[in-house]
């Protein structure tokens, strides 16, 4: 039986064209095998002892329940856009810069499901600019919570060295082995 990174290159694919390519995941999710043993494998990357995982939306919250479970933990789901974030009495949001790909989405989570103390782990599928991760991390810090680190399948922060750094982020795979 391949390896669960084998797999994952297996399941992977490159889709589009010259001037717009994407990641193509979703044969992960078919795969019985990665389903089993991903969220160990992802849940091993970074120390400490998380009292919960956040997981962007939409994949970063599949990966993170899985993680989540796992690991016996909760799981707050960030959502992208969600109508009721600007009521900043029980959210927490950032908004993500116009550059980013979703063109500068709302990043928000309910500000009850993060306590003061709580120990964060943040998860998702895969890493590019940081943006997201950096935003889900001052919005960890603002309650007082404890950031752990990102961790992720992909890591595709190519040479951005000080955002890979400060956002603890630990990767089964990089985009250049993919």
């Amino acid at each position: 039986m391949p390896s669960l990174l084998a797999r994952l290159r297996i399941g992977f694919h490159w889709r589009g064209g010259p001037d717009v390519a994407f990641a193509d995941i979703t044969e992960w999710w078919r795969d019985p095998a990665v389903l089993r043993d991903l969220p160990p494998a992802v849940a091993g990357l970074v120390g400490g002892e998380p009292t919960v995982v956040l997981g962007p939306a939409s994949r970063g919250t599949l990966l993170g329940a899985l993680v989540a479970a796992h690991l016996g933990v909760g799981l707050v789901e960030v959502r992208k856009n969600d109508r009721v974030a600007t009521h900043s009495a029980f959210y927490a949001s950032r908004r993500l810069p116009a550059t980013y790909h979703e063109g500068g989405a709302l990043l928000s989570f309910r500000r009850a499901l993060v306590r003061p103390g709580d120990r964060v782990l943040c998860v998702d599928d895969w890493v590019e600019s940081g943006a997201q991760a950096l935003a889900i991390r001052e919005m960890v810090a603002e309650i007082g919570a404890a950031w752990l680190g990102l961790a992720c399948v992909v890591d595709d922060l190519g040479d951005r060295a000080q955002i890979r750094r400060d956002l603890g982020v630990r990767a089964l795979l990089t985009a250049d082995e993919l």
